[in-house]
Formats: structure tokens, C-alpha cells, sequence
């Protein structure tokens, strides 16, 4: 356990993690030994289940709680046709925090609270914080536009005071964050903590392959970029030739893809195509799209495995926030969380005696 001092906030009390930080739930990237080794070092680990199955998430949880004591959450897909079981996985094992990618409904999150697991959905506009606070969530992640994976295009510095205004309940940031000074800058816009994925990404502890972690290494800030090209949806990655031939591709050569993805995905996920047609049909309500969009949508989870799983560059995508263009290292996740609560530690400093 790491002798740094600690800063107590609204997270790290609902929660009872040492540090304010998060390690948010990549699809393909948060499996048990990232999980451990970021609760291991303090701060909360989230376990991502949408890319298993149910007895598989089932297995994961319980590797995560051989590995460490610490809390830690899993991350959910409101809209999957079988989160139902899923809730129940984690009220069963008891799990500490169930977070969700979308609002999750008012009956999940009662089931959930009645368990005593605490809620925290991700929310990427003022309106939709409010909305799930009023519905008793305990807390909300906000992304801002720089996040990885699916953003939107208001940036942390300004989303973050809104919803702080907006809620009573604790806001963590997530956007934009690698480091002490980051986290400093989040608590004093009003925020309870940070929450990181590439930078969790790109630790020792990851298991996505050493060639993938050297391209994000590689990337510069103008290397990373948004493209509706992969789901139909604005998705935050690395540039690379995959991307750049989406970007090229028409119409019809874009959903062709799609099917194929859909059918390897209906294989890898044990799904019937009728429990992916409900998913569809609940995607398409919860997100205002298009059949054409959510055929699109089949793309994300194959695409992304090919990258971060079986480490082809060429042929996957690599979700990225913007700040992999800043990162040039890969500590251990225990080396990370201590080297930012030090540096949040000396920042702090300096601003007092700017007093």
C-alpha cells in the first residue's frame, strides 16, 4: 500500500477507495488483472462486461475479487437485452459499483440500490445528469469531448462546471486527465475525483499487445480523431490506414462490413440473433438512430477486438482520448496512481503558497 497522502473527497467516501481516481470499463481492456491491479493501487477499478457473456462476467468478478480486497465496480449496457442478469451477476457477488454507459432505467437502478451496490452511469450533457439524479443514481461520470471511444463534442472545461452546478450528487471528470495536476483542476472545478481509460490503457498492467500500446505511444495530439465511420455514432480513436479507408468507403461497403462484424460478434458472444435484434431495436429507441446506424453499430466490438485483443493494428480500431498524445510511458498502475496523488500533492502545494 502506497505511503501518499491521501485527499479525501465525496468519491473516495461514497465509494471507499483510497484515491479520487477511476479506471473506467474498456470493452477488451478492463479484465480482471487491470481491474486488481488499479484497485490494488487505490483507486476504483471497472471491470467492462459488455464483450462477455454472462457466465463469463460471472468468472471475471470473482477472478477480480481472488486478486484484491479493494472495491470495484463493472460497467454495464443499459440496453442489453439480458441486464437484467447482468444486475443480478453483480448484486450477487457483491460487486461495490455497477457503472453504465447510458442511463440505466429507474427500475435497475432501484434493484441495484436496494442491494446497497451504488450507481454511477456515465453522462455526456447537463440535461441527461439531471435527469438520472433525480432518478437516485449516487454519482455520474461526465466525459467531455476529448474521451476515447464514443464522445461527444463539448469540451471537459466546460461540460464539467455545468453539470457541477446542475447536481447535488458527486461528479467525476473524465476527458482530458493523465496526471496530478489534471486531477487538481477537476477537484477545483468542483469535481469529486478523476476517471481515466488510455491512460490506464497504457500501463504495465494492461494486456493489450505491445505493438498497440507502441502506436498509441507513437501518436501525437494530431494523430487522434473522431470518425463516424465505424458505427454511425462520433467515436474518438488513433488515426491509422484502417481508419483512413472507413473514411473512404461508401454506403453500401460500410454496411456489407457491419453484417460481417454482427455475425462474428453473434459467434463470439454465444448471442442468439434474436437477443441481438432486441439489443438493436433497444439501441435504435435509447439513442435516436437509424436501422443503418445501429447495423453500423455491429462494427465497435470486432473492430475493437482485432486491436486490442489479438493486437492487429491493420485491421482493428484503437479507441483514444486525446491525451495519448501527451503519454510516452507505461508505469504499473500502482506506479501511476502514486505518481499522480504526489504530483496533485505538490500542486497543491505550490497553489497555497501562491496565497
Amino acid at each position: 500500500m502506497s505511503d501518499t497522502a491521501a485527499i479525501v473527497t465525496p468519491l473516495t467516501t461514497l465509494v471507499g477507495v483510497r484515491h479520487p481516481i477511476v479506471q473506467t470499463g474498456m470493452g477488451w481492456v478492463a479484465g480482471p488483472r487491470l481491474v486488481s491491479a488499479a484497485a490494488n493501487a487505490g483507486a476504483l477499478g471497472i471491470l467492462a462486461s459488455a464483450t462477455m457473456t454472462v457466465p463469463q462476467l460471472r468468472a471475471a468478478v470473482r477472478e477480480v475479487k481472488a486478486r484484491t480486497e479493494a472495491p470495484f465496480g463493472v460497467n454495464l449496457r443499459a440496453d442489453a437485452s439480458d441486464a437484467a442478469d447482468r444486475v443480478g451477476v453483480v448484486v450477487e457477488e457483491g460487486v461495490r459499483v455497477a457503472s453504465f454507459a447510458l442511463a440505466p432505467s429507474r427500475e435497475l437502478i432501484a434493484r441495484l440500490k436496494d442491494a446497497g451496490v451504488i450507481v454511477v452511469p456515465s453522462v455526456g450533457a447537463r440535461r441527461h445528469a439531471e435527469k438520472v439524479a433525480a432518478w437516485g443514481v449516487d454519482a455520474v461520470v461526465v466525459q467531455g469531448g476529448e474521451g476515447g471511444g464514443h464522445t461527444g463534442s463539448v469540451a471537459t472545461t466546460v461540460l464539467l462546471p455545468q453539470v457541477v452546478d446542475a447536481v447535488d450528487i458527486p461528479v467525476i471528470a473524465a476527458g482530458g486527465f493523465r496526471d496530478g495536476r489534471g486531477l487538481v483542476a477537476a477537484l477545483a472545478y468542483g469535481a469529486a475525483g478523476v476517471a481515466m481509460g488510455t491512460r490506464f490503457l497504457l500501463t504495465s498492467d494492461s494486456t493489450v499487445p505491445d505493438a498497440v500500446k507502441a502506436r498509441y505511444l507513437a501518436a501525437g495530439v494530431a494523430d487522434i480523431t473522431v470518425t463516424t465511420k465505424v458505427d454511425g455514432l462520433p467515436h474518438r480513436m488513433l488515426r491509422s490506414e484502417l481508419v483512413d479507408s472507413l473514411e473512404r468507403s461508401g454506403r453500401v461497403t460500410a454496411l456489407l462490413r457491419a453484417v460481417r462484424h454482427a455475425s462474428a460478434f453473434r459467434r463470439e458472444s454465444g448471442m442468439s440473433w434474436a437477443a441481438m435484434v432486441r439489443d438493436g431495436l433497444a439501441m435504435k429507441h435509447g439513442k435516436d438512430l437509424t436501422w443503418s446506424q445501429v447495423l453500423l453499430a455491429a462494427n465497435t466490438p470486432m473492430l475493437l477486438k482485432a486491436a486490442m485483443v489479438d493486437g492487429r493494428t491493420d485491421l482493428g480500431v484503437m479507441a483514444s482520448g486525446q491525451i495519448a498524445g501527451l503519454i510516452d510511458d507505461l508505469p504499473s498502475c500502482a506506479e501511476l496512481v502514486d505518481r499522480i496523488m504526489a504530483e496533485a500533492q505538490t500542486t497543491l502545494k505550490w497553489l497555497s503558497a501562491l496565497s
